[in-house]
């Protein structure tokens, strides 16, 4: 009882540490934790049950891919799935609230602190494996509303078939600039690659990879359309496969154009345009702040829970504190380089 009670006073300081972070990054965690309270009163317990649940399986599911893949990477001893999976859930904790998915780039770091023998190339080796499925997840939704949504077709191809000049030329001046980059960068790609496919070892394994990394991998993002589903229905949006589909397609670009942390803003933006032939921009804009605040707010909950009873207090703390100082060291030196060579050229 005393060793329970201990550990949960030491949750509690992780999550008072993280919220004092969080305010001096200025993030409001009072008005914060206010808006989420408004939208746990707002919606049904059950709905709420079932989102946290569904989002526990989507992380849990894909940081067993993660295990498999690193698993066939660095052997047996070296990994172990506690490890793992609260590496990534501090990468899906962090993404709710700091910009540009800093949070992955955190949990590479990690990765490579805590499995003996990793080489930082090496685990992004593996992060482009992890990332081959929800590749094609993601052009599976894109091609889905391409064929699905009326007048898209139309809107792709008629400027094409009416200026195939035009549409000529610009294919081969892409072609050519990628031919261009790719030539110039070949050589660090070799060197590179040699480092990295230790963690891409997992593809030459083609069952371990089917039943290790693409079968979780599914299991995760079916949840995540689940959860998409579940808070559709409790602000009463009508849900079909379609609906959802074009939910996931909104937030994927979304995410991909959002400079704010955790999408804020940029999401909500996505979602009304997404619901705007089901719902009022109201309950859409409803929807999409509660499915944020209740994911978020769990997620940070069950990494806490998951780095604190892995690598205890004082590590989980100095592990997730040095992984987030050397990522925002390396995004600022490629920003650094960028802003170099705009101005040499």
């Amino acid at each position: 009882m005393h060793g329970r009670l201990r550990r949960l006073v030491r949750i509690a300081l992780v999550v008072l540490a993280i919220a004092g972070i969080a305010q001096l990054l200025g993030w409001d965690v009072r008005d914060w934790l206010s808006n989420l309270w408004d939208v746990l009163t707002e919606i049904s317990v059950g709905a709420i049950i079932a989102g946290v649940a569904l989002t526990t399986l989507q992380t849990l599911a894909t940081g067993y891919a993660w295990y498999g893949i690193l698993r066939a990477a660095y052997g047996d001893p070296a990994v172990r799935l506690s490890q793992v999976l609260a590496c990534y859930a501090t990468a899906v904790a962090l993404n709710g609230f700091v910009p540009a998915n800093l949070g992955t780039l955190v949990c590479l770091v990690m990765f490579t602190a805590v499995i003996p023998g990793a080489s930082f190339s090496g685990i992004l080796g593996g992060y482009a494996v992890q990332k081959i499925f929800f590749t094609i997840a993601g052009a599976f939704v894109y091609v889905y509303l391409f064929l699905t949504l009326d007048g898209i077709a139309d809107l792709e191809f008629g400027w094409i078939r009416d200026n195939p000049g035009w549409a000529i030329a610009i294919g081969a001046g892409i072609a050519v600039l990628v031919s261009t980059v790719l030539g110039v960068l070949r050589a660090k790609l070799a060197t590179f690659w040699q480092n990295a496919k230790d963690g891409a070892r997992v593809l030459t394994q083609p069952r371990m990879y089917l039943r290790r990394v693409v079968l979780p991998s599914f299991v995760g993002w079916a949840a995540s359309l689940c959860v998409v589903a579940v808070f559709l229905t409790a602000y009463s949006i009508p849900v079909s496969f379609r609906v959802v589909m074009q939910v996931v397609g909104g937030n994927s670009i979304a995410n991909v154009v959002s400079v704010t942390p955790g999408g804020v803003g940029v999401n909500q933006a996505a979602n009304v345009a997404s619901l705007k032939s089901v719902t009022d921009p109201t309950t859409a804009t409803a929807y999409s702040v509660a499915q944020q605040l209740v994911t978020t707010a769990w997620n940070l909950l069950f990494a806490v829970v998951l780095v604190t009873a892995v690598f205890g207090w004082s590590g989980g703390k100095t592990l997730v504190g040095d992984s987030y100082a050397d990522a925002k060291r390396q995004v600022d030196a490629r920003k650094t380089a960028k802003t170099a060579g705009a101005r040499s050229s």
